[in-house]
């Protein structure tokens, strides 16, 4: 059998797509057998303009598993400079395919639709099964995102693509039970299944105990800063109702980034970091005393679940989370010694605040124990190889 696994990202780039890709290939690599080939193609790390690690363009992964890296060159994190990114890669992918034997499997996984797409015209074309690994909606994100702009004309297009997506595949994973209704209400005769992102063995081998007390409590956010953060919205006035007994560090890159600094003019207790390596970042959290996580106040961020839920919650950090939706009941279902308050909102942030009794002494064994990504990622990988 010939398998296909597409991803825009993979190791090692930095983002929470090239997590799940990679631990879902290394569960992959256990299932299948001596006669079986699975190729990934991908981009070369691109996630964030301000950070670069060196990958090499083919690699061996195994005797019967290679990847193929795509280099896209630099860019920045705009829409439009991102799709002339995808399309360039859309263009070379079709290039690569056309030169193999036939596929069998096609498994595309896809937070912002397109990877999705490429993967069912090349399995449509290929006469492949497609199976699909949704990790956002895409559209119900422009909906929302676009309200108010001249690009909302671009909306019926992506539908139209979204649903010639969503009707060729095979099977579709969600990691989101909150996207449910909405796919199910465009084929509610697909099979559908809903493998979570969950915790990396990095984060369960290392000991995030810290026992010097820092002089101002540091409350950490790392991630991307985009219009699906909304940052800039909470982080300014976050800093000044806490005032100088707590510091902000905010570790990441994105498009948001310029408008999040110009509204920080004047505050001094927030730091901004450049993106870091994950081996940086852990050391990162240990030092913190709370995890920040964030989305912005729109419709389309109610479905979602954010993989940062689940990096945070291994830690045994304090967390504070400014999400509704789906992402406010899993946490509030799963996760223990967090507040959750409602997104872009600064005195519900306080009023939830204050009320937080403890930032030390948690213990989520349970949670881990759960949402292992190992065990998530050898389940759904076992599902796409019977498929």
């Amino acid at each position: 059998m010939r398998i296909l696994v597409l991803s825009f990202y993979y190791a090692p780039d930095l983002c929470a797509g090239s997590f799940r890709t990679t631990a879902f290939v290394e569960e992959l690599k256990k299932q299948i057998n001596q006669n079986d080939n699975v190729e990934i193609i991908t981009a070369m790390p691109n996630r964030y303009g301000s950070f670069s690690e060196d990958a090499k363009e083919f690699e061996k992964l195994a005797e019967n598993i290679e990847v193929n890296r795509i280099d896209l060159g630099t860019h920045k994190s705009g829409f439009v400079d991102q799709s002339k990114l995808f399309l360039k890669f859309a263009w070379q992918v079709i290039k690569l395919v056309q030169k193999r034997e036939k596929y069998d499997l096609v498994y595309a996984t896809s937070s912002r639709l397109m990877t999705a797409f490429l993967g069912s015209l090349v399995a449509n074309r290929q006469q492949a099964k497609l199976y699909l690994d949704i990790r956002d909606i895409f559209t119900d994100t422009l909906e929302s995102v676009f309200a108010k702009s001249k690009l909302r004309c671009v909306i019926p297009i992506f539908r139209r693509i979204e649903k010639y997506t969503i009707n060729s595949a095979t099977h579709i994973n969600l990691v989101s039970k909150g996207f449910e209704n909405y796919f199910k209400n465009i084929n509610n005769d697909i099979s559908y299944s809903f493998y979570t992102n969950g915790i990396d063995d990095v984060f369960l081998e290392y000991d995030f105990t810290h026992d010097e007390k820092n002089e101002k409590t540091i409350i950490t956010y790392a991630g991307n800063i985009g219009e699906g953060q909304g940052l800039e919205k909470i982080v300014p006035n976050m800093a000044k109702k806490l005032g100088d007994d707590y510091e902000i560090h905010i570790i990441g890159d994105g498009g948001r980034k310029k408008a999040l600094i110009e509204n920080l003019d004047g505050i001094k207790n927030v730091k901004l970091f450049d993106p870091v390596n994950r081996a940086k970042l852990l050391e990162i959290y240990k030092n913190s005393d709370i995890l920040f996580l964030h989305l912005n106040d729109y419709e389309a961020f109610k479905k979602v679940l954010p993989s940062k839920v689940f990096e945070y919650a291994t830690t045994n950090k304090f967390i504070i989370a400014g999400v509704g939706g789906y992402a406010k009941e899993f946490i509030e279902k799963n996760i223990s010694d967090a507040i959750v308050f409602e997104p872009c909102n600064v005195n519900d942030f306080l009023e939830k605040f204050k009320q937080a009794e403890k930032f030390g002494g948690i213990c989520r064994t349970s949670f881990i124990e759960k949402f292992k990504r190992e065990n998530i990622m050898n389940k759904m990988a076992k599902e796409v190889y019977e498929l």
